[in-house]
């Protein structure tokens, strides 16, 4: 049986998301994963333009174009340095590039991860031939993020961003 945590831990008034029995989520889960099956061409096309979204949001800095301002700051502080002159602003230019290029490299990284993980839904769907006829854990934890539980469906959001919600009927 699953609940919500809250409500387990503060009591009913805390959270009013229904309880849902394991079985009863295992199954919608493998049916979502089915209906996904069942549209497979219309996924694929989805998981292509989402992999496209994903490749086209580059980071509005890249990292190359930060290591020339960094290079170019740099050598500006030496020169500041050794003539003697005030080079406090450049050296706070420089940690402010510095910390572009952490976030840039995060982004990209994070980009790759998105990347990867349609890539290997749309892996998995070429792949499957029929519907699968029960919960795999190793399955699961490989296409599904998360579920989400309402009073009257729960929502599947698969690893590649898809979501399937499943009608279903819980117990507050």
């Amino acid at each position: 049986m699953w609940r919500c945590i809250s409500r387990v831990e503060h009591g009913p008034s805390r959270c009013d998301a229904p309880t849902i029995q394991e079985i009863d989520l295992q199954n919608a889960v493998v049916k979502a994963i089915n209906l996904a099956l069942g549209r497979k061409d219309s996924m694929i096309e989805v998981l292509k333009r989402n992999i496209k979204t994903v490749l086209n949001h580059g980071t509005e800095t890249s990292v190359g174009s930060i290591d020339a301002k960094l290079e170019s700051m740099q050598k500006e502080l030496l020169k500041r340095a050794n003539a003697r002159k005030d080079y406090n602003e450049i050296v706070d230019e420089i940690y402010l590039l510095r910390g572009l290029k952490q976030d840039a490299l995060l982004e990209s990284a994070e980009r790759e991860g998105l990347k990867q993980r349609i890539s290997e839904m749309e892996e998995f769907l070429n792949e499957q031939a029929s519907e699968i006829a029960s919960y795999d854990e190793q399955l699961v934890r490989r296409l599904i993020e998360k579920v989400t539980v309402f009073d009257d469906k729960l929502t599947v959001e698969f690893k590649s961003g898809v979501k399937i919600d499943i009608e279903i009927e819980c117990k507050k």
